[in-house]
């Protein structure tokens, strides 16, 4: 990968000249995201980050924190012991610019030696694990980081409403040997192209289906404005 999400986030917190990032999935055409908005503060967020950051207690891991922003706000707002974790080299070193102070280079499916009492995964939490039949592998890694009463938040969306209706209300699937919520995506930032990704958005049945397989009570905390909503995992 050319970590070009990670250089967008450097470069908008070093001044270097960020433009917004193209994204492109395979049901949606491109779109611009402004770079700034992964640096948004507490009261900028939308109500289930919010809701997700308000729920956090004790040692946190943050998975896929990108530019740390939540991270952040829950180590200076709420002075809770977190660690933030990425793929992307360049996301981590934002997060240290910004004052991080335990940000690591690690995929959550390698990360091992601690647990903590709240893990989070936000901004479509469900999104790294790629496909739905890798669901088990990152529900039961997840679970094995946790503390005897610890929590898991992640936030998800259906994005059932994202594909035609026909005439008797039914919806239009592209396929039905794939999960509708199952993506390819692409990025694009300053003329270069990422490697297309696979990213999953997962429907709040299906995701508590999966936790119930892997011996996880999964709990709906807060629905959101646009089909998404918050979930909450526990032993």
């Amino acid at each position: 990968m050319k970590d070009l999400f990670g250089k967008a986030m450097y470069d908008f917190q070093t001044n270097n000249s960020p433009e917004d990032i193209i994204t492109e999935t395979s049901i949606s055409e491109e779109d611009e995201m402004s770079v700034e908005y992964l640096f948004r503060s507490y009261d900028e967020m939308p109500k289930i980050e919010q809701k997700a950051l308000q729920l956090a207690t004790g040692k946190t891991l943050d998975v896929g924190c990108g530019a740390g922003s939540h991270s952040l706000s829950l180590q200076n707002d709420r002075n809770l012991d977190v660690t933030s974790i990425d793929i992307s080299e360049k996301a981590i070193e934002t997060c240290k610019l910004r004052g991080l102070k335990n940000a690591i280079v690690e995929n959550i499916l390698d990360f091992e030696g601690e647990k903590f009492d709240t893990i989070i995964l936000l901004m479509n939490g469900t999104g790294i694990f790629g496909k739905l039949e890798n669901c088990n592998m990152y529900l039961s890694k997840l679970k094995s980081l946790l503390n005897p009463n610890g929590q898991i938040l992640i936030d998800s969306s259906d994005i059932i409403y994202m594909f035609d209706e026909d005439e008797d209300g039914g919806k239009w699937i592209p396929s039905e040997t794939e999960y509708y919520g199952e993506l390819t995506f692409t990025i694009s930032y300053k003329g270069e192209k990422e490697e297309t990704f696979y990213w999953l958005y997962l429907d709040y049945n299906t995701l508590q289906n999966a936790a119930i397989a892997n011996g996880l009570k999964c709990e709906l905390v807060m629905e959101g404005e646009h089909y998404d909503y918050l979930a909450r995992l526990s032993i």
